[in-house]
């Protein structure tokens, strides 16, 4: 396999691409907290080279978000464009409305379902389909704690939209589930599952749209560089879309591909990320410029 380049900072490629599709949680901030080195080294690529798209699991619309990045101090020159796995997500909802949906995650959440005519099932025996954002109460809860009732809506064969393809994010020093870990449950409980967001088409499809918006032309995607940290959603997907990846090998995987001289080890990045099948052009431990 090969490995991916250290990368000592986004200043020494920025010159290469017009465009950064650009994770948002582990990248930028940690739920906790945003990371100031990151935020300058997007606002720079803004000020200097191209322009920075955020793509996002989140399960909200984007527009929802926005106040979350200001809440954490994210600037908002760090980015010109804003695409979640909501506004991907809505599309699938809308197909299927008025359902009646089972819907499963947390009251913050709901904005995701705003406009779209769903009627509310209780359970699974009310159903049409089932509506996940992550657990309920993502403080305690794993996706163990919902076996027995999402064994229900398998057995009824109902479809599962994940809107929020992450399996775990980073929250402060804390790892928690997301969607995509109780999405990984149902499918071994034989169900069938439907996601909009990294590492599937359609979020891509509305980011690059917003960077053509942003470029007034036509995209190269030659010229496009994702940012992840995520090996099973942005670097999957950056591998499906055929653009090239800078992996940011820190966060929810730990010091895995930190060498012993402190810097990234590009082999034991390249572990993580053959561990799914997956490559990146480019790997760092953090993002900075």
């Amino acid at each position: 396999m090969t490995l991916p380049l250290a990368l000592p900072g986004l200043g020494e490629i920025a010159g290469d691409y017009d465009i950064l599709l650009c994770d948002v949680w582990g990248v930028i901030h940690n739920g906790r907290e945003s990371w100031p080195d990151a935020c300058e080294a997007l606002a720079r690529f803004n000020r200097e080279a191209g322009h920075v798209v955020l793509i996002s699991n989140s399960p909200r619309p984007s527009h929802d978000v926005v106040a979350q990045l200001d809440g954490l101090n994210v600037p908002r020159e760090s980015w010109r464009a804003f695409v979640t796995s909501g506004d991907a997500t809505r599309a699938e909802l809308a197909k299927r409305a008025p359902g009646p949906a089972w819907i499963i995650g947390p009251d913050r959440d709901w904005p995701l379902y705003d406009g779209l005519g769903l009627d509310v099932a209780k359970g699974a025996a009310d159903a049409a389909f089932i509506s996940v954002t992550g657990p309920v109460d993502d403080n305690v809860e794993t996706p163990e704690d919902y076996r027995e009732r999402l064994a229900e809506g398998a057995a009824r064969d109902l479809e599962l939209i994940c809107a929020n393809p992450d399996r775990v994010v980073q929250r402060g020093d804390k790892l928690i589930y997301c969607g995509g870990s109780l999405a990984d449950l149902y499918e071994t409980l034989g169900g069938r599952v439907t996601m909009a967001g990294k590492p599937f088409g359609p979020i891509y499809d509305l980011a690059l749209k917003e960077a053509e918006a942003l470029l007034g032309k036509p995209v190269d995607r030659s010229r496009v560089l994702c940012i992840g940290d995520g090996v099973v959603t942005d670097v999957l997907g950056a591998n499906r879309q055929n653009l090239d990846c800078l992996f940011i090998a820190q966060g929810i995987h730990g010091d895995k591909a930190r060498g012993e001289d402190g810097r990234i080890d590009p082999a034991r990045a390249a572990d993580l990320l053959k561990a799914e099948t997956t490559y990146a052009r480019y790997a760092t431990l953090d993002l900075a410029w």
